[in-house]
């Protein structure tokens, strides 16, 4: 390196005292929580347009960290979506808890690795506890185990595995030593209307698509028990804590039961619907959900932590550990919990904390408060929306989805595109029972009685400049 040249560490360590940078990082965080919640929920066009400030060449030259700062907020900050506000439906996203999201901010200067507790003693200790909390709110088994992931996705992909690993043992086949090939044949039954991450799981996993056995649905998207093949030792049964249209929930009493009978192992996707369990009030939407063998849930969505926060529950901890095993001469073992061994990755944020402060902040009141007031905001949509002349509601609201649409796919189109163009809230299209549809997911605990009438009015203005 040329002496004249100057040091990068030097530059570092300069700014990593000086603060400057973070003082500039917080300051446009506090700007932007100031107008988030009444900011028109897409990015404007002119936000839109001036990300092409981000294309540039790899720089040659270092940058004061400042500089990089003032950058990001400049051309960053208008182009984000107002998730944390009250009027984004548009997936089943949620905003964020204060306190989890203080929380975030503070673990990210503490950087932790969680993969074992040598590496960081407080993540190990936060995912003990909150791992007790999770089975005492949901009512589990205390066999259970949990490893917190990245999302649903990766929760989903942990269930199915140790659902493999275990259905596979009890046939005489290690998968960790043997692999697939020549394995006793296994079956998957699911859903018809199974989301598309357990799908992607799956087909990891080595489970073909082709050969998923589909179980027909009622017109809410229920499996219908009835239909239920025959089940057996060599079956995992997929079911749904929340369809991701119209929000329903499988018959877990039922099928859970049947299974049971048969040794068969149940995964529930349950990303946002899982919740549903801490809320007296809706409680009855998950009766039998106990007795699956595994469960996938989001913090991100119904419970509001910031993003990046999934959990994998499960039941059997020897069959969890053994299809994510890890071993290693280098590795340490703590003398508690090791996060690794319930996760695919090692190298792991410690998302934990902002969930362990989430759930403290909350308490058991807070979250029932809190995710009953997502299910009313649900309801006001669809009332309101049901008064209106063009739209018709096509789903029994149970929980946080409504699922409506007008008289022609071509004319629900236009609208749901005309309401996204308007950006007083955003919503989503899907389709649903052969129809266009437009989606509605409440997921944001910011979301008022203003801002689902704000919202309403938007469909119907809407609707009157398209029809």
């Amino acid at each position: 390196m040329n002496e004249k040249e100057p040091n990068i560490q030097d530059a570092m360590m300069r700014e990593m005292k000086d603060k400057k940078s973070f003082d500039k990082a917080q300051a446009y965080a506090y700007e932007y929580l100031e107008e988030v919640f009444d900011r028109q929920v897409f990015p404007q066009e002119k936000a839109l347009k001036e990300l092409s400030h981000f294309e540039e060449e790899m720089p040659s030259e270092s940058k004061e960290a400042t500089e990089i700062i003032d950058f990001l907020n400049k051309y960053g900050a208008p182009a984000t979506m107002a998730q944390l506000g009250g009027r984004y439906f548009g997936f089943v996203n949620g905003s964020a808890v204060p306190a989890g999201l203080a929380a975030k901010n503070l673990a990210t200067y503490w950087d932790q690795n969680t993969a074992l507790q040598v590496i960081s003693p407080l993540a190990a200790k936060l995912e003990s506890v909150v791992e007790k909390w999770l089975i005492d709110l949901f009512q589990f088994p205390k066999s259970t185990v949990a490893g917190f992931v990245s999302g649903t996705s990766s929760a989903n992909l942990c269930g199915l595995a140790a659902a493999r690993y275990r259905l596979l043992e009890r046939l005489g086949w290690d998968v960790n030593k043997k692999g697939l090939f020549n394995a006793p044949k296994l079956r998957v039954v699911a859903n018809q209307h199974a989301h598309a991450s357990v799908i992607k799981a799956l087909g990891i996993l080595g489970f073909g698509k082709e050969s998923i056995e589909w179980v027909a649905t009622d017109d809410q998207g229920r499996i219908l028990p009835e239909l239920l093949p025959n089940l057996d030792a060599q079956t995992i049964v997929i079911l749904q804590a929340g369809n991701v249209n119209s929000g329903a929930f499988d018959d877990f009493e039922t099928i859970c039961t049947k299974a049971q009978n048969a040794q068969a192992w149940v995964h529930i996707d349950g990303a946002f619907g899982l919740w549903a369990r801490t809320v007296d009030q809706l409680e009855y939407l998950t009766k039998g959900m106990e007795k699956a063998n595994s469960w996938a849930v989001d913090g991100h969505k119904t419970l509001n932590t910031p993003y990046d926060s999934g959990i994998i529950l499960c039941r059997d901890k020897e069959a969890i550990v053994a299809a994510l095993h890890m071993t290693g001469s280098y590795i340490i073992l703590g003398q508690e919990r090791d996060g690794m061994f319930y996760t695919p990755e090692m190298s792991r944020r410690a998302r934990i904390i902002e969930l362990w402060a989430t759930l403290k902040y909350l308490g058991k009141n807070g979250i029932n408060q809190m995710i009953y007031g997502l299910h009313k905001r649900a309801v006001q949509f669809g009332k309101e929306l049901s008064k209106l002349n063009g739209f018709n509601v096509l789903n029994d609201i149970v929980f946080n989805q409504v699922v409506v649409c007008c008289e022609t796919d071509e004319l629900t189109e236009k609208t749901l595109a005309r309401i996204q163009k308007q950006g007083v809230c955003w919503v989503g299209g899907s389709s649903w029972q052969g129809k266009k549809v437009i989606r509605i997911s409440v997921c944001s605990w910011a979301t008022t009685e203003e801002d689902v009438l704000r919202s309403v009015q938007s469909f119907a203005t809407a609707f009157r400049e398209v029809e």
